[in-house]
């Protein structure tokens, strides 16, 4: 079995044009033999031809040893025998020469040619050596005998080896494109085993970003109202006992809601963790894991546990309640969404009065929804802050991810996000999201 490309030159490990050293020692042989065959021939040519006998041997040595060469140059090997067959002598060679040459990956008009050749030359001196052989009295057959043996004998020495050459050789390209049709096979698996973990890995980073965007969320407003209620309540303590036990109020309902949508996350989280290892017990591989995580991870979207949008009057109250002078206004005929476009709607706009806490203080704030035909359009606004602020000792920390984690928000339901400084000094956060 012949290979190509590298793995011929890897598996070549013969002398010369050799690919192992077992053929070369066949071809060796094979030559031997032949050579051996035309020396004795050559023996009855010289002396038909009235030369010294030594000459004929010699020259059925030189002959019959052109059979070493088969593998790089059939054809020469079977011009040779033709060239050779009028001196009737290589038999073996043009037998042998006819196999490799059909065997080759010569062109198929050359085989025809050269073996066409080979037939006619071998039936024109089978017709002269039969006549001699029948004029001489070896053989007492009408006439007929002779075209028949002629015949016979020369399809007998071209024919079966023409025909075993082809198959082998078809057989040898066959194995050689299932061979080639394999490894393509195997690296094309590869490859889609690859891609298929690099599709794990990006859903994995997808799905931390995606649960750091809501821990952002869900942390750092509530918490940012803790601790502007907790500075009011330090401000008015002595000052207003009610108010400041109102404010105490407030913040013990921030932080038991803050401690319920973790508790609601981590339950989504712990129930992907444990589809996660059920998985893995029963060893499906990890790709179906990584996507498993994310889905599970993204349960709490896809059921609708999250926000919405009729609880953004209950949002803005809240920011009110903790010292924000907030306006609301609603445009549109109010409608139910998806889960997913109420949530990101709604955390838009709560990581927006986030950062008007935590960057202004103080400051008057608009919050304008609309309700258009195709699309949900949402905008916050915020004045310049006032010089001194009642919530400034707060000193709110700031990570800078909450615009981040909005645009990627926004641009994952395929919506417009814009944000910037206003003219007045102000700062406006605005967002437009597809209705479906």
């Amino acid at each position: 079995m012949t290979t190509t490309g590298e793995e011929h030159a890897e598996a070549r490990t013969g002398p010369w044009w050799w690919v192992r050293w077992r053929s070369a020692l066949l071809d060796g042989a094979l030559a031997a033999v032949s050579a051996v065959e035309c020396a004795f021939e050559g023996v009855r040519f010289g002396r038909d031809a009235g030369i010294p006998l030594a000459a004929g041997v010699v020259f059925g040595v030189l002959a019959g040893s052109v059979l070493l060469i088969r593998r790089k140059w059939p054809i020469a090997v079977v011009l040779v025998s033709i060239a050779i067959t009028p001196a009737q002598m290589g038999y073996l060679m043009g037998i042998v020469g006819l196999y490799t040459l059909a065997a080759s990956e010569l062109p198929r008009r050359i085989i025809a040619s050269l073996a066409g050749m080979s037939l006619v030359g071998m039936l024109i001196v089978m017709l002269v050596r039969v006549r001699q052989d029948m004029a001489r009295g070896d053989f007492a057959l009408g006439d007929w005998f002779i075209p028949f043996a002629s015949i016979t004998t020369s399809l007998g020495l071209t024919a079966p080896p023409v025909l075993l050459g082809l198959y082998v050789g078809a057989r040898r390209r066959l194995m050689e494109s299932l061979r080639e049709r394999a490894d393509s096979l195997e690296r094309e698996l590869q490859l889609l085993a690859e891609r298929a973990e690099e599709r794990a890995e990006w859903a994995r980073n997808e799905e931390r970003t995606r649960i750091a965007r809501e821990m952002h969320d869900v942390v750092a407003h509530r918490v940012s109202l803790m601790v502007v209620h907790a500075a009011a309540l330090q401000a008015v303590a002595r000052k207003d006992p009610e108010k400041a036990v109102r404010n105490a109020a407030l913040v013990g309902d921030m932080g038991r809601q803050a401690l319920t949508e973790l508790r609601e996350m981590l339950g989504v989280l712990r129930s992907g963790d444990g589809a996660a290892e059920r998985r893995e017990r029963s060893s499906v591989p990890l790709v179906a894991v990584g996507v498993a995580a994310a889905a599970a991870a993204s349960r709490a979207a896809d059921e609708g546990e999250g926000p919405c949008l009729s609880e953004l009057a209950e949002l803005v109250g809240q920011s009110a309640a903790a010292g924000m002078v907030v306006d609301l206004s609603v445009e549109g005929e109010t409608r139910s969404y998806a889960a997913e476009i109420e949530q990101t709607a709604y955390r838009v706009v709560q990581e927006a009065l986030t950062n008007v806490h935590k960057h202004a203080a103080g400051a008057k704030t608009y919050v304008r929804l609309a309700h258009r035909l195709s699309e949900i359009a949402m905008q916050v606004e915020n004045e310049p802050p006032p010089e001194v602020s009642s919530a400034s000792s707060a000193r709110l920390p700031s990570g800078g991810n909450g615009l981040v984690g909005m645009k990627e928000r926004v641009a994952g339901l395929g919506g417009v996000f814009v944000s910037g400084p206003t003219d007045a000094g102000g700062f406006r956060v605005s967002a437009v999201i597809p209705a479906s």
